[in-house]
């Protein structure tokens, strides 16, 4: 038999941590097989070493999911717990070098994409919106570059239009693009000090660029990740991937049910998908709607868009 204590902070942390009437704790001794009894502000686990230890990363992760947002879905209890199994080769925290920050894969598919991300220097990655896809692509790039495995990262996005002309914004280009280029900066600052994102953009550390940008470049020990992959031509996708040089590592994100081309226009990363889908060192991993780690409404929305329209449907007035 084996015992692990797991000391609790308050007990505001303690509902949310266990759920109304404790119910993420039943979840967790019926699901891992330990006993789980709390004792003041002391979790008790008894039982055999492997669940106890399972029980412990799972409600360790928990903690760690209430300390960061101050809630906890019952998907994210879910997810923890199935990411957690035997078999499910949970990969290991990305280590951000940043005041002991980490992120870590939360589901199974996510676990799949942060390993395939460290085996091959070429990956794509397809999946729908929230499904952390760009996230965990630039917690890996900021590892690369802390560990010194990269000299520098590069975070590239095809300027598309989704139903707008670029042309009627105000400013010059670097201005009309910088709204597509916004989300792959927004996650690289969720992880690292504004001063620190600052440094590295001004000493060329850290480069976001249009895809239009990239051409006629060879970029060497370089973490260079694209994003909206989707978005871009069999062209513009060849003439991306072959900037790639030596000891540089390329993830390439997309969302192919989100396709903004002309409709006569194919999908550069669908067309890379499919060609290079033999070759050795390239990584192809594609998450479903059980990887959406956002607000528990976004998975419900994307199963309703993936599941077509609905007919006859009158609005709901109030």
């Amino acid at each position: 038999m084996s015992t692990a204590l797991i000391p609790l902070s308050n007990p505001d942390e303690i509902r949310t941590l266990f759920g109304a009437q404790d119910v993420n704790l039943r979840r967790i001794r019926e699901a891992v097989g330990v006993s789980a009894v709390l004792r003041g502000d002391v979790l008790t686990l008894e039982g055999e070493e492997a669940p106890v230890r399972r029980a412990r990363q799972v409600v360790e992760k928990l903690q760690s999911i209430v300390a960061r947002n101050g809630a906890l879905l019952e998907a994210e209890v879910l997810n923890a717990l199935e990411l957690s199994a035997p078999g499910n080769g949970a990969a290991s925290p990305i280590d951000l070098f940043e005041k002991a920050k980490k992120v870590a894969a939360r589901t199974p598919g996510q676990a799949e994409y942060v390993d395939a991300i460290r085996k091959h220097d070429l990956v794509f990655c397809r999946g729908p919106a929230g499904c952390g896809k760009t996230y965990l692509a630039v917690a890996m790039a900021v590892n690369a570059i802390r560990r010194e495995q990269v000299r520098k990262i590069v975070l590239v996005r095809p300027a598309v239009e989704a139903g707008e002309r670029l042309g009627f914004l105000p400013g010059d280009l670097l201005a009309k693009v910088n709204p597509f280029l916004r989300p792959l900066l927004d996650a690289m600052q969720e992880m690292l000090d504004f001063d620190q994102v600052r440094r590295y953009m001004e000493a060329d550390v850290v480069e976001i660029v249009p895809l239009a940008f990239m051409r006629g470049r060879t970029l060497n020990h370089t973490f260079i990740i694209l994003d909206e992959g989707q978005n871009t031509t069999v062209t513009q996708m060849k003439m991306f991937l072959t900037r790639m040089g030596e000891g540089s590592k390329i993830v390439v994100t997309g969302d192919v049910t989100q396709v903004d081309l002309p409709p006569n226009v194919e999908s550069g990363m669908m067309d890379a998908m499919h060609r290079l889908a033999d070759i050795e060192g390239v990584g192809m991993v594609e998450l479903t709607g059980r990887d959406i780690v956002r607000h528990r409404l976004v998975r419900e929305i994307v199963e309703a868009y993936d599941n077509g329209p609905r007919h006859g449907v009158k609005p709901r007035r109030r």
